[in-house]
This record gives structure tokens, sequence and C-alpha cells, in this order.
């Protein structure tokens, strides 16, 4: 493929709406449209989990894009910082934990977005009085519910918060559920 044209069609305060036109191997032209992120390009996927007790923390939260409430990890826009994976855990939660492990950055929707982001393993001590009773620091325009959850709990967590109308989010639907089906 190579790229012949690329057009902005729309920026806002966050993204921008481009329009490329590409030529294939037979010299055919193909127009494509994509999203661009403005401000920042890496985004982090958060799998916390308390300890002892092995609950995982998920997140139910307001998306305007979908103008309603989805089920997804803790996650945010950061920095290469390390410390911001565990700051965007205490905003969004209240947790405080202890970062794991980190992938490198991946692309999770490469088909429309430029973006891409780390999925990070952070363990959260539940006997450390920092966690006992924890204060999410949100954002006015963050609306984000805070749920535990045991990993033999969650497909009928899932279908009780879809029967509610939450959207379940694509990542965690494939960590928790489709991942016991693998070979």
């Amino acid at each position: 493929m190579k790229k012949i044209s690329k057009k902005e069609l729309f920026k806002g305060k966050w993204i921008a709406f481009d329009e490329t036109i590409f030529e294939t191997k037979d010299g055919t032209q193909i127009r494509w449209e994509s999203v661009r992120r403005l401000n920042h390009v890496t985004a982090v996927a958060i799998i916390a989990q308390m300890i002892p007790s092995k609950r995982f923390i998920l997140i139910r939260q307001f998306r305007p894009a979908i103008d309603g409430y989805v089920l997804g990890c803790p996650a945010g826009l950061i920095e290469e910082d390390d410390q911001q994976i565990l700051q965007e855990l205490k905003e969004e939660t209240g947790y405080t934990g202890k970062l794991i492990l980190k992938s490198p950055v991946i692309k999770s929707n490469p088909g429309l977005m430029n973006s891409g982001g780390y999925v990070a393993y952070v363990h959260v001590d539940e006997k450390d009085p920092i966690n006992q009773h924890p204060r999410q620091q949100l954002e006015p325009e963050e609306d984000i519910s805070v749920h535990l959850v045991r990993r033999e709990e969650m497909k009928d967590f899932f279908a009780k918060e879809q029967a509610s109308g939450t959207h379940i989010g694509g990542g965690l639907w494939s960590l928790f559920i489709l991942s016991d089906y693998l070979i």
C-alpha cells in the first residue's frame, strides 16, 4: 500500500477525523477514514487484582460515545511514566497498588484509530491500611462506580450488568470469559 494523500476533515479538542487515499499493489485507489488522537497517544488499561482475596477491580463508567455505561478495567491516558499507571488507578478507584507487569504498546483498534496503549497488571494489597477506605479522585466529567469481582463470578456478574443495560467492554470479555474457552 502506498499513501497518496491525507486530509483532515474535522479537528476537535481531543481527536481529529482524517481521510487518507492509498494506492493498492494493483494501482487501485482506496479512501480510508480514521480517527487520530491529538493530545496523548498512549492509553493504559489496568488489570488490578486484590491480594490476598484475588478479586478483580472493575469499573462501570458512563461513556458519552455510546450514551450509556460500560463495564471495564480502570483506564486512562498517560505519558510514558509508570507512576501515572498507579495514579490513574488511584483516581478512578481510590486504591493504591504495585505495578507487576506492563505490556509493550499495543494497538487495540488499528482499523479506526492511530493510538495505542499498554495493559498493566497491578496488585492491590487489601490489608494495607491505605486501601481500607478507598476514595476516588474523579474529574467532574467522570461517572465511575467500582466493583470487586472474583474471577469465577465474572460470567454471572456480566450477565446481571447486561440485563440492567450496561455494556461490556471487549477487552474485559476477552480476558475473563473468552480465555476460559482457549485450548
